[in-house]
């Protein structure tokens, strides 16, 4: 709708069924799982276009397979920096200076890089910000999402039936109102919205000062033999607006860059210009004669706060607007991507006539403690760092002689020598819990209504639950991947699954299985996949990996909600599948 000074829209001119505020990560993700379920929504942003800095940047499997899940995979692979280029991480005096150590990150280690090739269809890469949000909204666009830049929330006012929201029009000053069934607030770690519902939050903000530095530079010859996203610089003692604890991460291979540099927050933030962030730059490069052209610069505060819930009436909260923190582990988009793939299928299902509005509990219960457990995991490796400061004797003096002193003597013929070595080798094993913390990345557990016990226990974590993820088709726990043969060709059981339906997989001894979906299907009007895997039949499975992963017998089911987490699951055929079938799947929706 186009407004001009003498028409502003007034309440009865839009309507829609979801009003999306914001479109970073959470929001356009949103709008894009709700274009492809056919939900009617708009999007406001009060920016005038996506990313301006490339702020969030790995990109987990989690996050790379639901994208697969849209059909988009291949747009973000396309502009990623691969799996292969991530992870050669490295710790030093300066990119030209003293390399103190280098682990592999990113599941690029050969004892890990199986794990995560089990573990998923797609692999992670790097994906800036500022590429990833075009990607999510232009194809969310191109499906149906009406995307309002310039766009500024102002309030909200809730009642039985929907939500009205006002905004206001920055260029032209207009303000007006948006009627809609439910409210997703994306608004980020500023949130206006969760501040106006006064959402219960714990933890704290601005715990420490950063600065982001973005900068154009040929790198190639100080990295090419080390392809990682991440060189962490120590320089004790900096006096370049620092702490002395330095990132240079990889933007685009090898010649835009991203550094980021702390600061007292306690005191006045720096004067931060060209000049001063290009003497950062050389410093951490430890080259000043390497040209440096500044693209931009921003200050910004670390954070430990979280919601304790994410729903307020018909508004919910996603991404960083309910879950704030460090960018420590990767997790921020990738989380707030999950939160949007968790509550679109919801939205859709209720909105549709499809599931009552019980089934919006689910989202809460599923998500906050998700929210939760990131907040504290990232803040905790901030807090790792630690170990390797006091390892290199960082921690003994701020004498900045005495400290560089301390960190040459790791290569001292001696007892302390050879005692710092062990140390420093212990405390860059404790950051595989930032850098390869696999099971946070795909373990999580959902327990809520729509979620349905089998009666058995949760199955112990036979290895660390942070390091490694646990496959199991448990209620609640994402769907296995394992490889399916369709008429020869691979498909993931992801690919089987998926799609804004339910899919019910069972073998071929359970077809009744099979049967009985198509019964619940008719009487509750739901989309339900009954899927036979076995010789001959819908999909063969072409290694046995089904068999040993399903966790039931062949005559028993594994039912999988859209958002590919598992509903339910029955160790073997009942004596009426159909009823009991239709039970579960009204259960979960509501009904």
């Amino acid at each position: 709708m186009t407004t001009t000074a003498d028409t502003a829209p007034t309440v009865d001119d839009l309507q829609t069924d979801v009003l999306v505020i914001g479109s970073g990560p959470a929001g356009a993700s949103a709008a894009l799982f709700l274009a492809t379920y056919g939900v009617e929504h708009i999007v406001i942003t009060k920016y005038r276009w996506t990313a301006n800095t490339p702020r969030a940047h790995i990109t987990n499997q989690r996050t790379v397979e639901i994208m697969r899940d849209m059909g988009i995979e291949d747009d973000v692979v396309a502009e990623a920096t691969p799996h292969e280029m991530m992870g050669d991480t490295v710790f030093c005096s300066s990119l030209a200076g003293d390399e103190i150590g280098r682990i592999h990150t990113w599941g690029t280690h050969p004892t890990r890089e199986a794990d995560y090739r089990l573990a998923s269809p797609s692999m992670n890469c790097d994906l800036p910000q500022t590429l990833f949000e075009p990607i999510l909204v232009g194809h969310a666009a191109s499906r149906g999402s009406r995307i309002r830049f310039d766009t500024e929330y102002v309030s909200l006012e809730q009642d039985a039936d929907g939500v009205t929201v006002q905004v206001r029009d920055r260029l032209s000053g207009h303000a007006y109102a948006i009627r809609a069934k439910y409210v997703i607030a994306a608004d980020g770690g500023r949130s206006k919205v969760v501040s106006d519902l006064a959402l219960p939050m714990a933890g704290e903000m601005d715990i420490a000062g950063s600065m982001n530095i973005v900068f154009h530079a040929d790198l190639t010859e100080l990295v090419q033999h080390r392809p990682s996203v991440l060189y962490w610089v120590l320089q004790p003692g900096a006096t370049i607006g620092g702490i002395g604890l330095g990132l240079i991460r990889l933007v685009r291979p090898w010649n835009e860059w991203l550094i980021t540099w702390g600061y007292d927050i306690s005191q006045p933030p720096p004067d931060l210009d060209d000049d001063m962030a290009t003497a950062i730059v050389h410093n951490l490069i430890g080259d000043d004669t390497i040209p440096v052209t500044i693209r931009s610069l921003s200050l910004w505060g670390n954070n430990k706060m979280y919601a304790e819930r994410y729903r307020e009436g018909r508004v919910f909260g996603v991404g960083d607007a309910v879950h704030r923190h460090p960018p420590s582990n990767g997790l921020g988009s990738n989380t707030s991507v999950g939160d949007s793939y968790n509550l679109a299928w919801k939205l859709a299902h209720v909105i549709q006539g499809l599931a009552g509005p019980g089934l919006l509990d689910s989202f809460d219960a599923e998500r906050a403690p998700v929210g939760e457990q990131i907040v504290l995991r990232a803040n905790k490796s901030i807090e790792e760092f630690g170990a390797v400061l006091g390892a290199l004797g960082l921690d003994e003096s701020q004498d900045v002689e005495q400290m560089q002193a301390s960190i040459a003597a790791r290569a001292d013929d001696s007892a302390d020598g050879a005692e710092k070595r062990r140390r420093l080798r212990e405390a860059l094993e404790l950051k595989d819990y930032e850098f390869n913390a696999h099971g946070v990345e795909l373990g999580q557990r959902y327990a809520s209504g729509a979620v349905v016990p089998d009666g058995m226990p949760e199955p112990a974590y036979t290895r660390d639950r942070e390091l490694y993820y646990h496959p199991t088709t448990w209620p609640g726990a994402r769907l296995p991947h394992c490889w399916l043969g369709d008429e020869g060709r691979r498909t993931s059981t992801h690919d089987v699954a998926g799609h804004g339906r339910f899919t019910l997989l069972t073998g071929i001894t359970g077809r009744p299985w099979a049967q009985a979906a198509e019964k619940a299907a008719a009487a509750l009007g739901v989309e339900v996949r009954g899927v036979v895997v076995g010789p001959g039949a819908d999909y063969t499975d072409l290694y046995d990996d089904w068999s040993r992963l399903r966790e039931v017998d062949e005559d028993g089911c594994v039912l999988v909600r859209p958002d590919n987490h598992v509903a339910w699951r029955s160790s073997g055929l009942t004596d009426d599948p159909a009823a009991d079938l239709e039970a579960v799947l009204r259960s979960v929706l509501d009904r």
